[in-house]
């Protein structure tokens, strides 16, 4: 059985031309692209603020998939992190919190508390990571620490992937690809993702393991959010 996965980071809902918030556009790129199973990124559930809204549900009720939000952070206006959508029922999911680097001292734009989701796709046969990297290295190394702290603890078939603030010449990516294949093996075309309009680097990932045989994958040129979404067609070896 093939399946479609891609990583997106939405910016909230915001269209990048228009400036609004925008989530039936965001659900249209998905249902366009025919997406299977989704994380996304930067997405906000229910606060205090008009603005700050159940995103991953008016996403995941659009397309008619099931759908979870995992929260990394409060913000002053309401909660702030990371979702799944998918075609298929979720279970056994939680959010695992990366921990905040001790020193806080590189010239970075902010430092923000981070997490991945960790979700399983009984029908697939599939775990799922999903997570967005902080900007700074040490929260980076503390990311990728986690991460391969829960890699461990997975026997099958496993997807990875989001927005890791970092570059396929980073260093910290080989720690990742010693264990997990980067599906940009695949990319023909586009291999930028960031930003939408005038794309200069490629931030966004999807990582698979050896029980995942990749079919295809793209980089669309879609100017919704600020990033490109990241798609790969991927077989699930039984």
């Amino acid at each position: 059985m093939l399946v479609k996965v891609m990583t997106f980071n939405i910016q909230h809902g915001r269209d990048f031309i228009k400036r609004d918030i925008n989530l039936p556009m965001m659900a249209d790129v998905i249902r366009h692209q025919q997406a299977d199973i989704v994380g996304l990124n930067e997405v906000r559930g229910k606060g205090i603020h008009t603005d700050y809204q159940e995103q991953a549900q008016m996403i995941g009720e659009d397309l008619g998939y099931y759908y979870y939000f995992g929260k990394a952070i409060d913000l002053p206006q309401g909660p702030y992190g990371n979702a799944i959508v998918s075609r298929f029922p979720l279970t056994e999911i939680e959010t695992i919190m990366i921990p905040d680097p001790v020193i806080k001292d590189e010239k970075v734009l902010c430092y923000e508390t981070r997490c991945i989701i960790k979700a399983k796709i009984v029908s697939l046969n599939v775990t799922v990571l999903i997570s967005h990297f902080g900007l700074a290295q040490r929260e980076q190394k503390n990311a990728i620490a986690t991460l391969l702290k829960e890699l461990a603890k997975i026997k099958g078939p496993c997807i990875f992937m989001g927005d890791l603030n970092m570059t396929p010449e980073d260093e910290k990516i080989k720690d990742i690809q010693n264990h997990l294949t980067d599906v940009s093996t695949m990319l023909k075309g586009n291999k930028l993702s960031f930003p939408s309009v005038n794309p200069v680097r490629k931030i966004d990932y999807i990582f698979v393991n050896d029980f995942i045989e990749v079919i295809a994958a793209e980089i669309p040129e879609i100017v919704a959010s600020d990033h490109f979404p990241h798609t790969a067609i991927i077989k699930i070896k039984r």
